[in-house]
Parts: structure tokens; C-alpha cells; sequence
């Protein structure tokens, strides 16, 4: 179902040309997964992925910011062709503050996700803070909002259809999927 969002959070999301991401809670379920050798799994959900190439394909710069380091991460997010990945960084807000310094981008124009307290400054920092419903209670207090889908449960690609509805480019990023059958 397509969602209905307040005018309000539209005009705040219409003005985003960043969005900065957690991984761990966000793109996955959160959970650390191990296996009897030690090595590390994680399941990103195939919906985000596609929302964030629409995302940048309508001129939206997509960056990671995570507290953690994974190859898997490294992974899925050069697969995705997400140009900022920011691992190990556990002040998240001075990674993202490092990072638009260099975009001429002001804080009105970025979002975060996240949905944790390490993720609190950087959400509080940003124009458009966003969160999802397993996040910690006051990151959720905090954010300007919390998506109906669970982090790793598609919860990224709403935030991605939010945003390109407020740049009134969701029609256009879901047209080739509706074309007539030949």
C-alpha cells in the first residue's frame, strides 16, 4: 500500500539531497549472526537495495555510516554503488559532519537513519531524522520519523520512497515496472 504522508514531514523531505545510514538495526535486522567458525553473516533485505539505486538515480547521495567494519558491508554496499562508506565510526555525527563538509551540503538537506544511541547526534543534527519501530525508545522520540517497517524488513525502502514522493520523483522510479505488456 502506498503510504500518506503528513505535508509537513513532505516539506522537510523535499528538501534532502543526502541521506546517511546506519547499517546494523537499519539495513539488516540488527542481530550479529555467527557461524561456528566465527565468520560474521548478515542478511540485507533485497527492497532497501533497490530503493537506494532509485534514490540516486533521481540525484539523492546515498552514504553509510556504521560503528562497525564488515566485508560484508564493504560488499553490499559496493554492489549497490553507494558511494560513501564510513566504517568503524562510532561519533557518528563527526563522520557525517566530516563527510558534507566536502559536499557543501547544510544540515537541512540531510537525512539519518538510525536506531540507536550511537546514532542519536547524527539523527538530532540532521534536517530529517528517521528511525524505524525495533529502534531504541528515544532515538524514536527524537526522530521526525519512525517508518511502519522494521529495520532489515524494508524499512530503508520506505524512507526511499518518502523521499522521492516529496521530490515528486516516486511515479517516475516506478513507471518501467508498469508499462504495458507488449
Amino acid at each position: 500500500m502506498k503510504h500518506q504522508w503528513p505535508d509537513s514531514l513532505l516539506a522537510k523531505a523535499a528538501k534532502i539531497r543526502l541521506i546517511a545510514l546506519d547499517v546494523d538495526g537499519i539495513m539488516s535486522d540488527g542481530k550479529l549472526y555467527f557461524s561456528a567458525n566465527g565468520d560474521e553473516l548478515k542478511a540485507f533485505n533485497i527492497l532497501d537495495g533497490l530503493g537506494l539505486k532509485q534514490l540516486m538515480a533521481a540525484g539523492i547521495t546515498v552514504a553509510v555510516i556504521t560503528g562497525r567494519r564488515s566485508p560484508l558491508t564493504e560488499k553490499r554496499m559496493r554492489d549497490l554503488g553507494i558511494p560513501h562508506l564510513m566504517q568503524g565510526r562510532e561519533d557518528k555525527k563527526v563522520a557525517l559532519q566530516e563527510l558534507v563538509s566536502t559536499m557543501d551540503i547544510s544540515p537541512e538537506a540531510i537525512a539519518y537513519m538510525g536506531d540507536d544511541l550511537p546514532d542519536l547526534p547524527a539523527l538530532r543534527f540532521a534536517g530529517l531524522g528517521i528511525t524505524v519501530p525495533n529502534g531504541y525508545w528515544l532515538v524514536q522520540q527524537h526522530a521526525d520519523y519512525c517508518t511502519h517497517a522494521r529495520g532489515g524488513d524494508g524499512a530503508v525502502r520506505e524512507a526511499c520512497d518518502l523521499l522521492l514522493t516529496a521530490h515528486g520523483k516516486l511515479d517516475s522510479a516506478l513507471a518501467p515496472y508498469l508499462e504495458p505488456e507488449a
